[in-house]
């Protein structure tokens, strides 16, 4: 029997105003020093961006092929489309085989995957200047949606120190 402690699979809360588990992670995520109150008036200050910039320049936010093109409206869905273009598959972890250490390129856990997405994306908010959190932040989901910004440069960064290790890829276990 393994002496490690098992992992304790905590249920998500939902956000009370979109009744979104996922927007409840971008408040935690964002929280800092356990100011909860400020970090959803961040997320909600950016889903309310993203909103009016919709309305402004709705063929910015397509998604699909050109002949399948669609239109999307919803904040909700402007962000998980976001998200999902966040994520990164593959990372690469270090493993030390017979005194040599490789950079082995490994699949990533669903639950790795949001984390480091939304992470990476708190992060690159926070760094834009001249501009405030909900408004970098709304920037940030939007960039995303549409391929680009720091968020997805840093995925790509990622997947090409996999792609480029991956001869080593039969060290992962």
């Amino acid at each position: 029997m393994s002496r490690r402690a098992r992992k304790i699979v905590k249920r998500v809360s939902v956000d009370p105003k979109f009744n979104s588990e996922l927007v409840a992670h971008i408040i935690r995520v964002l929280m800092k020093s356990g100011k909860k109150t400020t970090a959803e008036r961040i997320v909600y200050g950016a889903v309310a961006k993203i909103e009016d910039e919709v309305k402004k320049n709705p063929a910015k936010f397509t998604k699909g092929a050109d002949a399948e093109a669609k239109t999307v409206t919803e904040p909700l869905e402007i962000i998980s489309t976001a998200i999902e273009n966040m994520k990164p598959k593959v990372e690469v972890k270090t493993r030390r085989v017979g005194g040599t250490t490789y950079p082995v390129p490994v699949e990533i856990n669903p639950v790795r995957q949001l984390s480091l997405a939304l992470r990476w994306m708190s992060t690159y908010a926070s760094a834009r200047r001249g501009m405030g959190m909900p408004a970098a932040v709304a920037a940030e989901i939007v960039d995303a949606f549409q391929g680009q910004g720091n968020v997805i440069k840093k995925r790509d960064d990622v997947h090409k120190m996999a792609q480029a290790n991956k001869e080593f890829a039969h060290y992962a276990w």
